[in-house]
């Protein structure tokens, strides 16, 4: 069968169960039932535990200061999105995160101590990037 214009074809699994009853919004969802949040953190916050978790064994090599340049601005993304979200407890923690990380000014953690801080921050990241919620805004940004 043909599809109408802008709707899916009539029989299509994409109808409701009954003809011209739509579904309920939730109280949570927004416009055409989508959440009323968003979580941002959650894909910088995964790709931080990943680096975290692949990078222990460089503790002690010269590459390691890449993998500092890349934990402190995955840290200070997920402090943005942290405090957008209003979660202040995370926001501090992810300060914390990209203060020790900071290439520039190094702080002298011993090995076992930093590879332990390793295996700490990736679940920090982990649990922030769920945690954190961003409201969605209907709004339209302001011109410029």
């Amino acid at each position: 069968m043909a599809a109408r214009k802008g709707r899916p074809a009539v029989g299509s699994s994409l109808h409701s169960t009954a003809p011209g009853v739509r579904p309920a919004a939730t109280a949570s969802s927004g416009p055409a039932g989508t959440p009323a949040f968003t979580r941002p953190a959650l894909a910088p916050g995964l790709v931080a535990a990943i680096v975290l978790l692949a990078c222990i064994a460089f503790l002690d090599a010269p590459a390691f200061v890449f993998v500092r340049w890349g934990v402190t601005v995955l840290a200070l993304i997920v402090l943005v999105f942290a405090t957008r979200g209003r979660a202040w407890w995370a926001a501090v923690l992810m300060a914390a995160v990209a203060v020790c990380w900071n290439p520039l000014v190094t702080i002298p953690i011993p090995g076992q101590v930093w590879a332990a801080l390793q295996i700490v921050a990736a679940a920090l990241f982990i649990v922030v990037g769920i945690v954190v919620k961003v409201p969605r805004t209907t709004e339209e940004p302001p011109a410029r």
